[in-house]
């Protein structure tokens, strides 16, 4: 398995190294012969990472010739148009047979290559609405941890880095090896749900928006509440029709997803920072059961309250 990883002037250390250590890990264990990556650059001079150490002794363009795997760990923060020398040789590797991992904002150059179009695609998801600008061509999906279309993958930010690598040696080798390569990096061979859990999504402030401010802080303080469509028109003194039209007009959904929401969010909170039941949980938030509760939280963040609170729940005194 022969692996070439892209690097440039500014990339982070962690970046970087996160496939550098796991593909590498794999030849330290004695899983599998050829799995040390090769690190190159377009003009095959070393580069000064973000935080300052340079990287030396890197190869030029020709290790993609025979790369079975071609990996762009990051992409420069300013996100620029990828030079037309890269997608060649993006689109050249692919039709190859090789395979093609965009880690990370590493999605930006693969997707400008136009191997993704008319395919799913995942980056950061603070620059995923970006992402879906500049290629209309790709549905871009927020919350993945990972998307593997077999000749290309892509992954999320930063530590997802890691859930696309160990994916990669589990394709290849096995699970068994990728939890090999997990635990003596003391890491997950598997993550459970995907990054909808780490998009920082703030409970809206009191004061809401025109008209219907009193009407959207009343509901936030009453979500114990069934909170119905003709309830929260009715606190608004207005027509069921008039309120849900003008509701949509202002927040850009219906009254009752945002709603379900204002109640996940607040979920989310209480699961963070109390040591509540999930039962108690549910009824404070407004929902009728704990399975409605825990089907609509698995839907939204793909994981369950239980293993949201584990991962995300502050220290308690």
């Amino acid at each position: 398995m022969r692996i070439a990883v892209y690097a440039f002037d500014g990339i982070t250390m962690f970046h970087l190294a996160a496939p550098l250590l796991v593909f590498g890990e794999v030849g330290r264990q004695g899983l599998a012969e050829g799995w040390d990556p090769v690190v190159w650059t377009l003009d095959g001079r070393g580069i000064r990472t973000v935080e300052g150490p340079r990287v030396e002794g890197v190869r030029g363009p020709d290790a993609v010739d025979d790369a079975d795997l071609l990996v762009f760990p990051s992409w420069p923060s300013d996100l620029p148009p990828t030079e037309a020398a890269l997608t060649g040789r993006i689109r050249s590797a692919q039709a190859r047979g090789s395979q093609v991992a965009g880690l990370c904002l590493g999605a930006f150059p693969v997707v400008d290559s136009g191997l993704l179009d008319g395919r799913d695609v995942v980056t950061h998801w603070g620059a995923a609405e970006q992402l879906a600008r500049r290629r209309p061509q790709v549905r871009v999906d927020p919350g993945a941890l990972y998307l593997d279309h077999g000749d290309v993958l892509t992954s999320a930010g930063t530590a997802s880095a890691i859930d696309a690598c160990l994916h990669i040696v589990r394709s290849q080798l096995g699970s068994a090896a990728a939890a090999t390569v997990a635990r003596n990096l003391v890491v997950a061979p598997h993550r459970e749900g995907d990054q909808a859990q780490y998009v920082d999504r703030p409970m809206p402030q009191p004061g809401g928006v025109g008209h219907l401010a009193p009407t959207m802080d009343w509901a936030l303080a009453h979500l114990d509440h069934p909170l119905t469509v003709d309830e929260l028109a009715a606190h608004a003194r207005m027509s069921r029709r008039n309120f849900t039209r003008r509701f949509a007009e202002v927040t850009g959904t219906t009254p009752a997803r945002w709603v379900m929401a204002r109640r996940l969010d607040e979920a989310r909170r209480l699961l963070e920072t109390t040591t509540w039941p999930v039962a108690r949980i549910a009824t404070d938030c407004g929902f009728t059961s704990v399975v409605t509760f825990r089907q609509n939280f698995i839907a939204t963040y793909a994981t369950t309250p239980t293993s949201y609170r584990q991962r995300f729940s502050l220290p308690q005194r």
